[in-house]
């Protein structure tokens, strides 16, 4: 299966839909108390229709598969995640563009989408990597990352120029396939705790 094949991921705690308009105004809301995240690429509540229909338009040339992040138990899309980078005839995708409101940080929302999507990207589209990078400043981001169980590949120095023209170095961290049932018993065990 396509990466950038639109599809529809749920569990007990959270629902990946393919990211439409109609997530807008939940989206707009979440981004409260984001605005200060320097190191991370949050829009702001009037920027969120701009950002979905970005992130639509990379879908549809095939370079990412956008979601909103959507509770089980409210309804509410709480953050945006895709699959990104992809490369489909070596079967390689990134998992980025991720951002939670606050509300949900350190909760089962984030490795809830995780689980979802790695399962996925290994199971049904038969991924040789998946790949994970963040910020070298986003200490937050880079520990879930490690939570998961991913594996550090490197550090990618003045690979980003950001907004603001200050240079990122960026982390770089992947899952290959034989990793795949530790991480997933990790996570599962993880989400089991929160039930």
């Amino acid at each position: 299966m396509d990466f950038a094949a639109p599809v529809t991921l749920e569990n007990d705690f959270v629902r990946l839909e393919p990211l439409a308009d109609t997530h807008a105004a939940d989206l707009a809301a979440a981004t409260a108390g984001l605005e200060d995240r320097w190191y991370t690429s949050v829009p702001s509540a009037a920027g969120v229709p701009a950002e979905i229909e970005r992130r639509r338009g990379m879908n549809a040339e095939g370079s990412m598969n956008p979601f909103a992040i959507i509770r089980t138990d409210t309804g509410r899309a709480v953050g945006m995640t895709t699959y990104c980078d992809i490369d489909q005839p070596n079967r390689t995708v990134e998992i980025g563009y991720t951002w939670l409101s606050p509300e949900v940080h350190g909760t089962a929302v984030n490795p809830s989408a995780k689980r979802l999507l790695l399962a996925h990207a290994f199971e049904t589209c038969g991924a040789n990597r998946v790949q994970f990078c963040t910020h070298f400043h986003n200490r937050q981001s880079r520990a879930a990352i490690e939570r998961l169980g991913a594996k550090l590949d490197g550090i990618l120095r003045n690979h980003r120029v950001g907004a603001d023209g200050a240079l990122r170095d960026t982390v770089v961290y992947s899952i290959l396939p034989h990793e795949w049932p530790a991480v997933r018993n990790g996570l599962d065990a993880r989400l089991d705790r929160r039930r």
